[in-house]
């Protein structure tokens, strides 16, 4: 009994001591949470610690001003230890990343905030200042002061944008879907203008879903109500086979109701296809009343608004040659150039303010960008900058108001330091007293000056005055001399003055095929080539469809570029493999002297792709690609050899030569000798052969012209008489030496 008893104290002992112990762990357990804040959390969240400590310490970093203030809270955090928060303090917000700035005069510096501008404090980028809407910054204190300054425009701002222009343009032409919907739902009920706009976006897929049969009907009712429009769709239809079965006697008609209707699209396709004889009766004259008609329009629109360029592109080359600059550039490489313009590179400052100014090489027409590189680049003293400036205020724009004053002292700055542009707006200034008195002796002066510089305003201006006799005499030599030099540099204007001369014989003899070309490369300069992009564009984004529809119009109106990009793209649709339009559209390109396209037309009628195969057609094509082309000889002398081993065989097998030996018998056909018959000819010939051989060999000395009778010789050296020659009739005997195989020659014949 005692020593269970001894065994219940021994027990109560320990636990009493155990006890005891664990108060004490408790108490510097509690100890030791009070000095450092990162072990509060649990043990397994160890990184979240670390991330949320380096946030605390960027934040702290933020300002210097901040850093006694966040010491104090530390230290009333370690005095009330007892009065921590249950949870966790919050995590201070990430502070901004201070931008570099690009171009300006403080290129790859930070900004500086808050930085004194036309003393006011900025704490963030801003735009005041600028009429552009880009942000920038100073990188001192004092803007004002030190000038020093740039774009807060980082990559990721770039990249910003970028994706904030697509947003726009998607939402963009949503807008546009539904309110061609719209217009949809008002040409069914019959509006004429409604139903042209909505039958040919059907047929281009434009803004809406192609749809070839429903905008041919539409076609067809708008053609029976005398729209021109419709009635030159309708013809396109039937000329190409969209939808109908091609037709070109029913396409010719519709192209003439078109043109008499006034419309300058079906003018056009009239013109080149009697250009080429195309569908009708070759004729010139035909062809150059109806480009006439239609470069009379393009003239005075670029007279006008001045016209814009448009990139020919052409898909072969570009597939084959993806390096090319012959297409649009590069946006890498634009924004290459937007990067040396913001550095403060005049050049490349000069050469966008070109590119937004007239447009072209994937770049779209921009005024106001236009008028900032120019002006960046004028204020670092560029005379090509301060000239362009005076061409934008004298002709006016949207975004620039049209102001002779402005425009005179951009001029006159320019001109001063010698700068054809320059000189040639003040040679306009006074030849149409724009902001100064008519005075045709100055802008003679200016125009010359200019000329010389090879601008080519100058040299078309210098032209017109010689043409009409303005300020000078009338010369037509001269006019044509510069229209010469202005259309070399591609001059649209210039072309159609050529054409003018040419076509009616005035200071030229006259010549309607060259008038005719002239004509049609300032067509081809139309409003309607902006299709050209269009089209492209389609092909880019995956609608091979609606790319086909867009170059086979303008295909029929005679680009060339749009004729090879049909063909291209046919030749990446299966399914149109078997249409009978190919060979025509190459057929069409082959009146341009396409040697590309002539060669691909014999390869069809060799290979019978989509035609009948007709060798006999194909080395016709493939001698005339290598007449068109002195580097198509390689390849057409290839292509015939093996055109030539093709027809070979096929001969031998519609011959049959071993059912045909099987059943001739030489012995019942020539006798039982035969065989030395044979060898009797081919011993007859051999000799033959060999005879004419040695003939061949003899030298035979032709008879010399008569000469004069030679002098007398010494008496005491009398010469030997000489040989008595062959009579002969016809040769003369002046000779006193004949040569003795003559004579031989000579015997033989009379024998």
């Amino acid at each position: 009994m005692d020593f269970q008893r001894s065994y219940i104290r021994l027990f109560f002992a320990f636990l009493l001591l155990a006890f005891i112990n664990g108060l004490s762990a408790d108490e510097e357990q509690f100890n030791d949470d009070g000095p450092e804040l990162k072990s509060y959390h649990d043990p397994n969240s160890e990184e979240e610690d670390v991330r949320e400590a380096s946030e605390i310490v960027a934040s702290a970093v933020l300002s210097k001003h901040e850093e006694p203030q966040l010491e104090d809270e530390k230290q009333s955090e370690g005095e009330e230890k007892e009065d921590l928060p249950d949870q966790p303090p919050p995590i201070e917000d990430k502070p901004k990343e201070v931008p570099v700035v690009n171009g300006g005069t403080a290129d790859g510096e930070p900004c500086i905030f808050p930085f004194l501008f036309q003393k006011k404090e900025y704490s963030d980028c801003t735009t005041d200042g600028r009429g552009d809407g880009r942000l920038w910054c100073a990188t001192t204190y004092d803007y004002d002061q030190d000038k020093k300054w740039g774009f807060c425009e980082s990559k990721l701002f770039i990249n910003e944008a970028e994706e904030q222009y697509h947003t726009i343009l998607r939402i963009f032409f949503s807008f546009l879907k539904k309110l061609y919907e719209k217009l949809l739902k008002v040409a069914e009920k019959g509006h004429h203008k409604a139903m042209e706009k909505v039958a040919y976006a059907m047929l281009f897929g434009d803004y809406i879903n192609q749809n070839v049969t429903r905008a041919k009907e539409m076609f067809e009712k708008l053609a029976i109500e005398g729209s021109p429009k419709a009635q030159t769709a309708l013809g396109f239809l039937y000329a190409a086979g969209l939808g109908v079965n091609s037709s070109q006697a029913k396409a010719l008609v519709y192209y003439t109701f078109g043109a008499l209707g006034g419309n300058l699209v079906a003018h056009m396709i009239l013109g080149y296809r009697y250009l080429g004889g195309v569908g009708v009766p070759q004729s010139c004259e035909s062809a150059l009343t109806h480009y006439r008609l239609v470069a009379n329009q393009v003239a005075s629109d670029v007279s006008l608004t001045g016209g814009s360029a448009v990139q020919r592109i052409r898909l072969l080359d570009e597939l084959e040659n993806p390096g090319s600059t012959s297409g649009m550039l590069e946006e890498d490489l634009i924004q290459y150039y937007q990067f040396l313009a913001e550095k403060g590179d005049v050049q490349a400052q000069v050469g966008l303010g070109q590119l937004h100014l007239h447009g072209g090489r994937g770049v779209e027409q921009n005024h106001q960008r236009a008028y900032d590189y120019f002006n960046q680049a004028a204020n670092a003293g560029n005379t090509h900058a301060m000239a362009f400036l005076g061409k934008m205020f004298s002709e006016g724009s949207d975004f620039i108001p049209q102001n002779n004053e402005t425009a005179l002292q951009y001029f006159k700055k320019a001109s001063d330091l010698g700068n054809p542009v320059g000189q040639s707006g003040l040679g306009m200034a006074y030849l149409y007293g724009r902001g100064v008195p008519v005075n045709y002796e100055l802008a003679l002066k200016y125009f010359q000056k200019a000329a010389e510089q090879g601008w080519v305003d100058g040299q078309l201006q210098l032209g017109t005055m010689y043409y009409n006799g303005i300020g000078v005499k009338r010369d037509y030599k001269q006019a044509l001399k510069f229209f010469n030099l202005a259309s070399q540099s591609g001059h649209i204007l210039a072309f159609y003055n050529l054409a003018q001369m040419h076509a009616t014989g005035t200071g030229v003899m006259r010549s309607c095929q060259t008038a005719v070309e002239l004509f049609k490369n300032v067509c081809e300069r139309g409003r309607w080539s902006e299709r050209l992009m269009t089209a492209y564009g389609s092909f880019k984004e995956g609608e091979a469809d609606a790319a086909l529809v867009q170059y086979l119009l303008l295909a029929e109106q005679g680009y060339e570029v749009a004729q090879s990009n049909v063909a291209f793209i046919l030749d990446q649709i299966t399914a149109f493999s078997e249409n009978q339009m190919k060979p025509t559209i190459i057929l069409a390109s082959e009146q341009q002297h396409s040697a590309q396209a002539m060669f691909n037309l014999g390869y069809m009628h060799e290979k019978g792709l989509g035609i009948k195969q007709d060798i006999h057609l194909a080395k016709r094509f493939y001698d005339m690609a290598g007449e068109a082309s002195p580097d198509a000889q390689v390849p057409v002398f290839l292509a015939l050899c093996k055109l030539g081993l093709v027809y070979t065989l096929q001969y031998l097998q519609d011959l049959n030569l071993d059912e045909l030996m099987s059943q001739v018998d030489l012995d019942q056909l020539l006798g039982p000798e035969w065989d030395l018959y044979l060898m009797t000819v081919i011993a007859l010939l051999l000799g033959t052969v060999i005879a004419y051989r040695q003939r061949q060999h003899q030298i035979i000395v032709p008879p010399r012209a008569p000469a004069p009778a030679p002098p007398p010789r010494p008496p005491q050296a009398p010469p030997s008489p000489p040989a008595e020659p062959q009579p002969q009739e016809d040769t003369p005997a002046q000779d006193p030496e004949p040569d003795p195989a003559q004579e031989d020659e000579e015997q033989e014949e009379q024998q």
